[in-house]
């Protein structure tokens, strides 16, 4: 029996297994031997050279954001909206075949959007140059899932895409540590206690995987679905933010309606007529979790006017690479104002964290 058979299999004997307690030991083995079969499939198509790579490309400015949509529910229009961007619009399916980048300048951050063509049910798959095009949103920070007013759930639809090309939205990668070892079976030490499966499971799984000798930490309480993909590896985690289009079709009474269908985080907007896109820059730059850093040449005066866009939770070291490539070797110690720090001109190490609007000084080894 091939690849392909053995994944129709377990599909197939998932389908007609309910899901309850007596079957989830079940269940979660068949999901990480059909994760596993998958991989080995993508593998061997590779190696044909049946691989599709994405379109190239290149990551520009603070951030990079994708939209991601079916065709038709006015992305073009939108990327023409909030940044400097000439991409085609037409009252037809499939107007954008490439992807279509612009800036969107915004609170001093500079964020690249790019505009991917429609993608259809199964492009996961291939359809329609599906992988292609989702696999742009690999380097995306944030993911905009643009809906149409009359159709929102076809989000469901979107996140599936994503999910089935190794995508995850809003999660973050499980906190767990697996280390081979030479013997001693599987030990599992459990910091966080397991309460979405069993520890028996989590053994069966990494046996499914070849694991037979390993430690196991588990910092979070997490379920087969996440291990699977944290074994499996090849996943990347965004943020996302859905983007509701084409408002100004509907009345206040069908708005708040919809609202109450919406799953997560969302915005209305009317790419047309205009409406909300003030709102909209507002919350990308919020989902990006910007910081500004105000750089002071030493013994000169404060830059307030053009800051340092980095992300939350940034380091001087981060700092030191965005500016130029060897700072970070010619880096001899920094001085902080701020809430960063607990007196002003504080001196710290290059790992030293930074908060918003805090001002630094980069002072550099002698003779450099």
């Amino acid at each position: 029996m091939g690849i392909p058979e053995k994944i129709k299999a377990i599909q197939d004997e998932m389908a007609k297994t309910q899901i309850n307690k007596a079957t989830e030991h079940h269940i979660g083995l068949l999901r990480a031997k059909l994760a596993k079969l998958r991989r080995e499939q993508e593998e061997v198509k590779s190696k044909k050279g049946g691989s599709v790579e994405g379109f190239d490309i290149r990551r520009a400015g603070d951030a990079t954001v994708v939209l991601i949509g079916l065709p038709s529910v006015g992305k073009s229009t939108l990327l023409n909206k909030i940044t400097d961007a000439k991409s085609a619009v037409g009252a037809f399916q499939f107007t954008t075949v490439t992807v279509v980048p612009g800036m969107m300048e915004y609170r001093g951050a500079k964020i690249q959007i790019l505009d991917l063509p429609g993608i259809i049910k199964g492009a996961s798959s291939g359809r329609g140059l599906g992988k292609r095009i989702l696999s742009v949103a690999r380097s995306a920070d944030l993911v905009l899932l643009i809906l149409d007013v009359f159709q929102p759930e076809h989000q469901d639809l979107l996140k599936n895409e994503l999910t089935n090309i190794g995508i995850r939205l809003d999660q973050n990668p499980p906190n767990i540590i697996i280390e081979k070892t030479n013997s001693g079976g599987i030990s599992v030490s459990q910091i966080v206690r397991l309460t979405k499966m069993s520890e028996e499971l989590l053994k069966d799984i990494l046996r499914v995987y070849g694991f037979t000798n390993a430690r196991v930490v588990i910092r979070e309480d997490i379920d087969s679905e996440q291990l699977v993909d944290y074994i499996s590896g090849n996943k990347t985690y965004a943020h996302s933010l859905a983007v509701i289009n084409k408002i100004d079709l509907v009345d206040k009474k069908f708005l708040n309606s919809l609202k109450s269908k919406i799953k997560s985080d969302f915005v209305l907007v009317s790419a047309d007529s205009e409406l909300n896109i003030g709102e909209l820059k507002e919350k990308i730059y919020q989902k990006l979790s910007f910081i500004r850093i105000y750089m002071r040449p030493k013994g000169g005066e404060t830059d307030y006017k053009e800051p340092l866009i980095t992300r939350k939770g940034s380091r001087i070291a981060d700092v030191c690479n965005k500016i130029h490539r060897n700072l970070r070797r010619e880096f001899r110690y920094g001085l902080v104002w701020g809430k960063s720090v607990k007196f002003g001109g504080q001196r710290v190490g290059i790992n030293h964290v930074l908060e918003d609007e805090d001002v630094l000084t980069i002072v550099k080894a002698r003779g450099t």
